[in-house]
């Protein structure tokens, strides 16, 4: 795994690695990038990862740095995670996969016999790209039990009962804009957006120019999701862009009532008027007014992080995720 020191896709990598090494039966060597944080957070846990470059075109090193560590390793199987690791994967006495969280570049994974995706839509596309459906793996992504953390403490000013919680990078495909805007008009709302990107001195000139200073809050890159959660009353992913959504089904494992934009992720994850609530993308006014909704009507949210609730525990746990896994791995090397 080549990807960048944070980011969703990368730090479910990261849980996936601790998971399934603790799993009986399964040796597990994650090869990434030389970042000191995650080399860190995994060896903390008790995986020792083998660090690489990972460079650009001038990076010499690393594609035999790799076939020495895999064949040291001897691995059944060798996962590609994202674009620049399938790009590099050598072939061996392994099988070949890739695992895909967004619609890439397919050209990227042209020496993966087996290709993973998080979502149905996603191994839907992967096929009409014209990748065989019999080597094209639909694994979805878990999320760590949240339910029961401790509240985190709440900006001076946000009393609780109105707080609307956002994660994620801000960048214009999460939307935090539009998000911003409809938060104006919900009247007491607090809003809190974990997260840190690009985005930042945009956002903040909008919290000015709509008037929100006072109850929206950028809180920078931030690692107690699960008490954040715990201290909010909604959960809201207002994407432009979203292949899956794991904000979604972190909401859903802490019992959270979710809403959000229409995209692709979410459309997936979430019922609508059941264990959630879907708007249509740049619509700030419909956006507010389903989170007013959430907020106004307890019974109706309570019913709705029930169901999401329950959809976590079917679906997007961590023993349920990792059984699936252990299927596909046995179908695709063809051991027990």
């Amino acid at each position: 795994m080549a990807g960048a020191p944070r980011g969703g896709a990368e730090l479910f990598y990261e849980r996936l690695v601790r998971a399934q090494s603790r799993q009986p039966g399964l040796r597990v060597l994650p090869v990434i990038r030389a970042e000191p944080g995650r080399i860190g957070r995994l060896r903390a846990s008790g995986v020792e990862p083998v660090g690489l470059r990972f460079g650009g075109a001038l990076d010499w090193r690393t594609r035999p740095a790799l076939r020495r560590t895999l064949r040291h390793f001897a691995p059944d199987i060798a996962i590609a995670w994202m674009n620049r690791a399938a790009s590099r994967l050598p072939q061996g006495d392994w099988v070949s996969a890739g695992r895909l969280g967004g619609f890439y570049d397919l050209e990227n994974y042209r020496h993966c016999r087996h290709l993973i995706g998080n979502t149905r839509g996603l191994v839907h596309w992967m096929v009409e790209q014209g990748r065989d459906p019999a080597t094209t793996h639909y694994v979805p992504n878990f999320a760590d039990d949240l339910r029961g953390a401790l509240p985190a403490a709440l900006p001076a000013g946000v009393s609780p009962g109105r707080v609307v919680l956002a994660l994620g990078r801000l960048h214009r495909n999460k939307a935090f804009d539009v998000l911003i805007r409809a938060i104006a008009r919900v009247p007491g709302a607090s809003l809190l957006i974990a997260g840190e990107g690009p985005e930042r001195d945009a956002l903040e000139a909008l919290i000015r120019a709509v008037g929100v200073a006072d109850r929206v809050f950028l809180l920078g890159w931030r690692t107690d999701g699960a008490a954040l959660l715990a201290a909010s009353d909604v959960l809201c992913c207002p994407s432009r862009h979203e292949p899956l959504g794991n904000v979604v089904i972190e909401g859903f494992s802490a019992d959270r009532p979710v809403v959000a934009c229409d995209a692709d992720g979410p459309c997936e994850l979430i019922v609508p008027e059941r264990n959630g609530l879907l708007v249509p993308r740049e619509d700030d006014a419909t956006l507010g007014a389903a989170l007013a909704r959430v907020l106004d009507d307890r019974p109706f949210a309570a019913g709705l992080a029930r169901a999401g609730r329950a959809t976590y525990e079917a679906a997007f746990s961590e023993s349920v995720v990792l059984e699936r896994w252990r299927e596909r791995l046995t179908a695709m090397t063809g051991r027990g």
